[in-house]
C-alpha cells in the first residue's frame, strides 16, 4: 500500500483525534487561564487552594489511594493463581473479567445502590437471618466499594499479563540452585512483574481520582470529590473557567502518572494484554 493511501486511511482517525481530544484540551487550557472577559488570569488555577476544593481533592486522593491498594492486594494473588492454573486459552481469562465491563457503567453503579441501600437486598438478607443492618450507603466506604468493583480488572489484567511473560525455566533454575519460594518471589517474580504493577496502579488511580458518578450515586451527594466539584462547575453553575482550572490541575496529575508509567514500563510489558 502506497504512502498516499495510508495517509487517506488515517484521515478519519486524525479527524477524530483533533475533534474529540485536541480541541477539547485546547478549550480547557484556554478557559483555565482566562477570565470571563477573556483576559489572562491564574485565578481559576489557584482556585484549587480554596477550602472546599482542597478538601475535595484531598478526599479524592485518599479514596483513590485506598481503592488502588485494595485492588492491588486482591489482584496480585489472583493473577498468580490464574498463571499457575496454566490456562491455555488466555483470551478466556480476559473474557471472564471484562464481561461485567460490557454492561453500562451507570447500570452497574445503580445495581450496587440497590444492593447497599437500607432496605436493599443485602440488608434484607441480613435481617432475615436475624442480623443487624449495615449502613454503608452514602458513605466513603460505599464509594470505595464501587470504585474497586469498577476498576479491579484494570489492575488484574496488566499484572496477569506481566506474570505470563516470566519464563518458567528461570524459576526452575533458581529452585535448582536452592532458592526457596519466598526468595524466588522477591528476587524474580516481583521485580519482573513490576511493570504490570505500575501500569495497574496508574490505570486504577487515575480514573478513581477523577471519578464523580460513583460518588454521586453511592455517596448520595454526601461524599464530595474533586470530580463532583468540576461537574457542578460545568453542568450546574455554568462556570466553565472554574471547572477548566480544576480540570487542568487534574490533567497535571494524569500527565505525571503517564510519565511514571513510561519510566518503569518503557517496552510496554505491563499493558493490558498482548
Amino acid at each position: 500500500m502506497s504512502k498516499f493511501k495510508q495517509q487517506i486511511l488515517s484521515g478519519p482517525y486524525l479527524i477524530w483525534i483533533i475533534g474529540f481530544i485536541l480541541l477539547p484540551m485546547v478549550m480547557i487550557i484556554y478557559y483555565a487561564f482566562t477570565g470571563s472577559d477573556g483576559t489572562p488570569t491564574l485565578q481559576y488555577i489557584a482556585g484549587i487552594a480554596s477550602e472546599t476544593n482542597r478538601k475535595a481533592l484531598g478526599l479524592s486522593l485518599w479514596l483513590g489511594v485506598i481503592c488502588t491498594v485494595i485492588c492491588l492486594i486482591l489482584a496480585y494473588p489472583l493473577a498468580m493463581i490464574l498463571v499457575n492454573m496454566h490456562i491455555k486459552n488466555q483470551s478466556l481469562v480476559v473474557f471472564m473479567f471484562m464481561l461485567p465491563m460490557w454492561m453500562n457503567f451507570m447500570l452497574r453503579i445503580l445495581a450496587w445502590k440497590l444492593l447497599l441501600s437500607k432496605n436493599g437486598v443485602i440488608n434484607t438478607l441480613l435481617t432475615s437471618m436475624g442480623l443487624s443492618k449495615i449502613n454503608i450507603i452514602n458513605t466513603p466506604a460505599a464509594v470505595v466499594l464501587g470504585m474497586v468493583y469498577d476498576f479491579f480488572p484494570f489492575m488484574l489484567l496488566p499484572i496477569y499479563n506481566a506474570l505470563t511473560r516470566i519464563r518458567k525455566d528461570w524459576i526452575e533454575a533458581a529452585a535448582d540452585l536452592g532458592a526457596g519460594k519466598i526468595l524466588i518471589f522477591f528476587k524474580i517474580i516481583l521485580p519482573l512483574s513490576l511493570s504490570g504493577i505500575i501500569s495497574g496502579i496508574v490505570m486504577v488511580f487515575v480514573p478513581s481520582l477523577t471519578s464523580f458518578a460513583i460518588s454521586q450515586v453511592l455517596g448520595g451527594g454526601h461524599v464530595l470529590l474533586i470530580g463532583n466539584v468540576i461537574e457542578q462547575d460545568f453542568m450546574q453553575g455554568m462556570q466553565w473557567n472554574a471547572g477548566s482550572g480544576l480540570s487542568f490541575v487534574l490533567m497535571i496529575f494524569v500527565i505525571a502518572s503517564m510519565a511514571l508509567v513510561n519510566s518503569f514500563d518503557k517496552e510496554g510489558e505491563g499493558t493490558i494484554l498482548c
